[in-house]
């Protein structure tokens, strides 16, 4: 089993494997939400890196020990490690950020203090409309940068574009730092298309394209790398080369990932 996709520990694991895997419990997962505005989704307790989960995402909580909580993200099944602290109750999302960023106040007035700086992609309860902000239970979001959870965007790629720019971060997930496949589950989960968070799952994505003409939207993988067609001479990556979220001309990106050891082009996708 992959342990990536695998709510498992040896201690716990999910009620749904009693009989598939060893563990001294097997228990139902409890729903959570995470609080802060960013949270690294760990391998093990202070260990490396998996994921990102964004603020106001839900996950099912199996564990909490030696303050930190073992869940599985909602939005792709990762599983992983939390600060038990930046989990709280579960609540139902109405919208969610649709700008790169956003700030949320203190106050319904802009120059009030800032709490938080939101990420694209987080979900936001909303209590009230006023006339330029949404109130939600923590403090005030203006309302051009919310969209409803139920209304979702047409075009990965416009999404993508949004993220020009942001730091390359190895399995970041937000406009603070992200990576390449980060890069394509924002933009794909904010269509409404179902995406797990590494390249190497997202490449059964979609349908094989071989040699067909490259389109807008389709998804060029190498070895660990995916990127994504901005149109049919031009991919928007989150890459290490330019340590940020860049374009570059389809041709010479491959060119240049295959002369510094990553090979070819491995498949050639389209959703």
């Amino acid at each position: 089993m992959d342990r990536r996709l695998t709510p498992a520990n040896g201690r716990v694991a999910a009620l749904e494997l009693a009989g598939k895997v060893a563990a001294d419990r097997f228990v139902p997962g409890q729903g959570a939400r995470v609080l802060r505005p960013v949270v690294d989704l760990l391998a093990a307790p202070d260990g490396a890196r998996e994921r990102q989960l964004l603020a106001g995402e839900a996950v099912e909580l199996f564990e909490t020990y030696e303050g930190w909580g073992f869940v599985r993200a909602a939005r792709d099944g990762y599983c992983g490690y939390i600060e038990a602290e930046a989990l709280g109750a579960p609540r139902a999302a109405t919208h969610i950020v649709a700008t790169p960023a956003t700030h949320l106040y203190a106050e319904a007035d802009i120059k009030s203090p800032d709490r938080a700086h939101l990420s694209f992609g987080s979900r936001i309860t909303v209590l009230h409309e006023l006339k330029t902000l949404f109130e939600t239970p923590e403090g005030f979001i203006p309302k051009k940068h919310l969209r409803e959870i139920d209304r979702p965007f047409s075009d990965p790629v416009t999404v993508a574009q949004m993220f020009f720019g942001t730091p390359y971060l190895w399995g970041g997930n937000s406009r603070m730092g992200i990576d390449c496949s980060g890069l394509v589950q924002a933009a794909l989960l904010a269509c409404g298309v179902p995406c797990p968070g590494d390249s190497d799952l997202q490449q059964t994505l979609g349908r094989d394209v071989g040699d067909d003409t490259p389109q807008r939207g389709d998804l060029w993988f190498w070895k660990g790398h995916v990127a994504m067609l901005v149109d049919p001479e031009t991919i928007i990556h989150a890459n290490g080369h330019a340590m940020a979220v860049t374009y570059e001309d389809e041709r010479k990106a491959a060119l240049r990932i295959e002369a510094q050891g990553g090979g070819p082009v491995t498949h050639r996708r389209r959703l």
